[in-house]
């Protein structure tokens, strides 16, 4: 492998984590905790119910689009207001995420995996880089 090879092959291995982990937030605050339970939650830190909604639909469609590799750069940036609102909820927790409540580490790491997302891009096997994609995405914000 080549040194480009493997710097895409990297930045993928990360994309998809980042991904994978919002989509499986947002599909967890829908099917376990549920869109009411979210919303008495967010209710209970003094947040707004729209935050909840909006909230579920960034984790949602934004772990989607990244995990496809679709507007990666645009959706990573996009999710760093969300996950550093995770920190603050869950900073009075402790470090620990295994603390009740859950603790601040996990949310402060995928803030630094987005960032890293943000600046990498895509890398390899993203959508964006199908011709048939790649012709429809205006050339500022291809990753």
């Amino acid at each position: 492998m080549t040194i480009e090879t493997n710097t895409n092959v990297g930045a993928t291995i990360t994309r998809l984590s980042l991904g994978v982990a919002l989509l499986a937030h947002g599909l967890l605050k829908v099917a376990v905790f549920t869109v009411p339970g979210t919303v008495a939650y967010f209710d209970s830190l003094g947040l707004p119910a729209v935050a909840a909604y909006l909230t579920i639909f960034a984790e949602v469609v934004g772990g989607t689009a990244i995990i496809l590799g679709l507007y990666t750069r645009l959706a990573a940036l996009l999710s760093l207001p969300l996950l550093m609102g995770a920190v603050w909820a869950h900073a009075s927790n402790g470090w620990l995420f295994s603390a009740e409540g859950g603790g601040w580490e996990f949310p402060l790491m995928l803030v630094a995996v987005a960032a890293a997302v943000a600046v990498q891009g895509g890398g390899a096997y993203a959508l964006r880089k199908l011709p048939i994609i790649d012709g429809f995405i205006p050339q500022h914000l291809k990753a």
